[in-house]
């Protein structure tokens, strides 16, 4: 299998999905939107993995790029092709199955827990009832008809949706390392503004690696069961 990120900032790489893919013998390639780069033939990406970033899916006047990529998912997904989006990539995955995106109620920045649905863990039993996990956004997006959610939190209704077993889409970051979190410090730590569902940069560093660990584990796990089911 051939996994092709779409990545849209410096910071925002695959994390442990790159490892994951290698390491199950898949070949990784890119797309960096932000340095000016341009999607494949669509006949060489098998998955399609769309990484998080700090625009909004239709913020085409600032990033023109935007509308190819769009352009690019739908028909990858509607062509029955696998995908996984993390963040900003769930947003555009929704878009593509034709569910609105939009501000969501709350920002959500830093460690605060995932409650995953009755049906996700009847369906993947490997999942906890809860965990804490990294959040970095101000968007969501409609749980897409026919789709699955897999995971709700206190500031965000939909955290997650499973979609004909290959469309995998997460609101949350569990493919995040300690070094990817300190990039994205680095980049927009300073203008957080402490909230109830926002956390200053310190605390959001200060986790230990075995916090980071556990959402690795658990993606592992669900990269695992999903891509054994969708063959």
């Amino acid at each position: 299998m051939n996994l092709h990120v779409f990545q849209h900032d410096a910071c925002e790489g695959p994390g442990i999905i790159a490892d994951w893919a290698r390491a199950r013998g898949h070949a990784v390639t890119a797309t960096h939107f932000y340095r000016g780069g341009t999607p494949p033939a669509p006949t060489t990406v098998d998955c399609l993995l769309v990484m998080g970033g700090p625009m909004n899916i239709y913020q085409d006047r600032d990033h023109p790029w935007l509308r190819g990529e769009r352009a690019f998912i739908e028909a990858h997904i509607r062509g029955g092709k696998s995908a996984i989006g993390i963040c900003l990539g769930a947003q555009f995955l929704a878009d593509a199955l034709g569910a609105r995106v939009t501000q969501n109620p709350q920002l959500e920045i830093g460690w605060f827990p995932v409650d995953f649905t009755a049906e996700a863990q009847t369906r993947f039993p490997f999942l906890p009832p809860s965990l804490e996990v990294l959040h970095w956004h101000g968007d969501t997006f409609d749980l897409p008809s026919g789709a699955m959610r897999l995971a709700t939190s206190a500031a965000c209704a939909n955290q997650g949706f499973l979609y004909d077993d290959r469309v995998l889409a997460l609101q949350f970051h569990p493919e995040m390392t300690p070094e990817v979190a300190a990039g994205l410090v680095a980049e927009g730590g300073a203008a957080l503004q402490p909230d109830a569902f926002v956390q200053t940069s310190d605390a959001i560093l200060a986790q230990p690696e075995a916090v980071f660990s556990q959402p690795n584990k658990l993606l592992y796990d669900l990269l695992d069961a999903v891509w054994r089911a969708a063959g």
